[in-house]
């Protein structure tokens, strides 16, 4: 399929708003091309990202095709300025999406609003900007109904309406909105774009200044929790706020990705849907929240998961839903070409019904590591765990898709064992220090038992290396983790071995790929591109193991590919340049924030998990 004409960028050209409902991606050009309402999985109304323009967008910018462009983040929060310069002048554009108190944001009778506001002020001269504004309710699939109101327009189809208030002049044309202004130094011009069920009263005007400045000292405020242990305490904190961002307010669950189908190679089919909440991010998640004094939130992470996994122990899947849902059929949308032509483009996950027997390890290890930290357990999370434990004991050596969600055939994955093992481990310790009842003295057999096996069976021993699957010699990345949960001590020759061959065999131009598909199937065609939580897993091997010089070598280069604002996606092109995957990626953040403590701290979160 050749690549469509479309106003689409480089993914690491856009940026990332909020208000911990749901999130919009802001381009460099002036552009919000992604926008789902009113919750991060929802279905959207700015779907320009995975198609055309025509599919959805908000455009703001100058008329000359060419300006200059700079944008940041205010400091210590999430709202983005861009800055324009032109020939004649220059003008900020103001993004973000409110986290105000009613008395300046008045809420909608259900009690959430969605709002996006963009605030356009001259800074010098005079320059020609213009708007452009297309609703596509539905994935871009939906043209709504557009009416002119006296301070702006409304559009609705079905359940949904939006309500757009500016004091531009707006024409209709060919189903799009357009406008054509000019905006002299010290004129302001905002613009609110309100999200609400299309039965219900239209929401309430707002004073977007005063608006503005709540929701600066709101991201100001949070940042201000941060408790600053690293050198590297902006991107530290940078990492954190997006962490924030993801979280969905209503029930603490943390979104992988506020994107669907960002793809891991151009042009490919590793299109997938990140907007749901993965328990084997847990433990990570926990301590990059916790090292950093956002205890609250971990404790909402930590009660979200206890609910998700609520329940038969033989239902736990690996994702959930916002709050939880467990339906998360996956099918395609035709209608939309996909990012630079990657297809199909897909909503919903089936990943969700795979076994992946690693996140019973995880499970364990998040409920163990928060009571540590002080976060204490009620009786329901003991009762979850002891169920979840007697169903591991019959089931913890059948073959499983991995950490890596392979949609190939399943097979003794060395890492699922690993992770196994940590169960059973976890539970032990629990049962010794917190008083988890149960059969410790078989838990600790199967321990012994799960290690011999891994060290027997995952080890090709001719290389005294570490593998991907029981008996077969392709590497895997996700052995790094070895280490890090204190399976065997980093000095272990298997475990030094296995860092330097994934830093010899699996890095291409200083990034670390997952495995290489065509040494390990994974049932789906092409490569993809390094995946970025395993360049920061090897550099947390790499401190563990005294080799601090080549650590830090590795995180700098994984700093130094954030884009200008300090975002990561999920994978990176080093060839191209380019970021790959959904976008921005928590997983990539919570390995910058825990590398960086690693980094850091006396026992940062790999030393202080593994000794646990």
């Amino acid at each position: 399929m050749a690549v469509p004409k479309t106003s689409v960028q480089r993914i690491e050209d856009y940026a990332l708003i909020g208000n911990c409902l749901t999130a919009a991606l802001v381009g460099r050009n002036g552009s919000i091309d992604w926008f789902s309402v009113p919750r991060f999985d929802s279905p959207t109304c700015f779907a320009a990202l995975l198609g055309e323009r025509t599919n959805g967008r908000w455009l703001i910018a100058p008329a000359d095709p060419s300006p200059t462009v700079v944008r940041r983040y205010r400091p210590e929060t999430l709202v983005l300025e861009t800055r324009f310069r032109t020939a004649s002048g220059a003008v900020l554009v103001t993004d973000f999406m409110p986290l105000a108190p009613d008395r300046l944001l008045p809420l909608s009778p259900d009690r959430r609003r969605v709002d996006l506001v963009r605030i356009i002020r001259g800074e010098e001269g005079t320059v020609r900007m213009t708007m452009e504004m297309i609703f596509r309710f539905d994935y871009g699939s939906i043209v709504p109904w557009v009416r002119r109101r006296p301070d702006g327009l409304s559009a609705v189809a079905g359940p949904d309406a939006l309500l757009l208030r500016t004091s531009v002049d707006l024409q209709g044309r060919d189903e799009t909105t357009v406008a054509d202004f000019t905006i002299h130094a010290g004129e302001t011009i905002p613009s609110t774009l309100s999200w609400y069920r299309s039965h219900q009263t239209e929401p309430a005007a707002y004073d977007a200044a005063a608006v503005l400045e709540e929701t600066t000292k709101f991201w100001q405020g949070w940042s201000r929790r941060h408790e600053a242990k690293s050198e590297w305490r902006d991107a530290e904190l940078r990492s954190l706020l997006t962490l924030k961002a993801l979280t969905y307010q209503p029930t603490g669950g943390i979104v992988a990705a506020p994107t669907t189908s960002l793809p891991e190679k151009l042009g490919g089919v590793r299109n997938w849907d990140y907007r749901f909440c993965w328990l084997r991010d847990a433990t990570f998640t926990l301590y990059a929240l916790l090292l950093s004094g956002y205890r609250e939130e971990a404790q909402a992470w930590r009660e979200w998961l206890l609910r998700a996994v609520a329940g038969s122990p033989s239902e736990v899947q690996v994702m959930y839903g916002l709050a939880g849902e467990r339906r998360l059929p996956e099918y395609e949308l035709p209608g939309l070409c996909g990012y630079m032509a990657s297809c199909p483009v897909r909503v919903g996950n089936a990943a969700h019904t795979q076994r992946q027997t690693d996140i019973f390890g995880e499970i364990m290890d998040a409920f163990y590591s928060a009571r540590l930290h002080g976060i204490d357990a009620e009786d329901d999370a003991l009762h979850v765990q002891e169920k979840l434990l007697e169903f591991l004991e019959s089931h913890w050596q059948l073959p499983d898709s991995g950490i890596w969600e392979s949609r190939g055939a399943e097979r003794r994955n060395t890492h699922s064992a690993v992770m196994a093992w940590v169960a059973f481990d976890r539970a032990i310790k629990s049962a010794e220090r917190y008083g988890l009842k149960g059969p410790v003295d078989r838990w600790a057999a199967l321990r012994r038992e799960i290690h011999r096996e891994v060290c027997a069976r995952g080890v090709d021993h001719e290389r005294g290396v570490f593998v991907q699957v029981f008996g077969d010699k392709a590497l895997d990345s996700a052995l790094l983790r070895i280490p890090l949960v204190g399976f065997l001590p980093p000095d272990d020759p298997r475990v030094v071995r296995t860092a330097e061959a994934v830093a010899r065999d699996l890095m291409e131009n200083g990034f670390v790929l997952r495995y290489r598909p065509d040494e390990a199937p994974d049932g789906l065609p092409h490569d993809e591109g390094a995946f970025l939580i395993c360049s920061f897993w090897l550099a947390d091997n790499f401190a563990l193991m005294g080799r601090e010089t080549e650590a830090r070598a590795l995180f700098e280069r994984l700093l130094a590919i954030r884009n200008d604002v300090g975002l990561l996606a999920e994978e990176y092109d080093p060839a191209a340049k380019r970021f790959l995957g959904n976008f921005p990626q928590a997983f990539s953040h919570v390995g910058l924030i825990n590398t960086a403590h690693n980094l850091s701290l006396q026992r940062g979160p790999a030393d202080h998990r593994a000794a646990h």
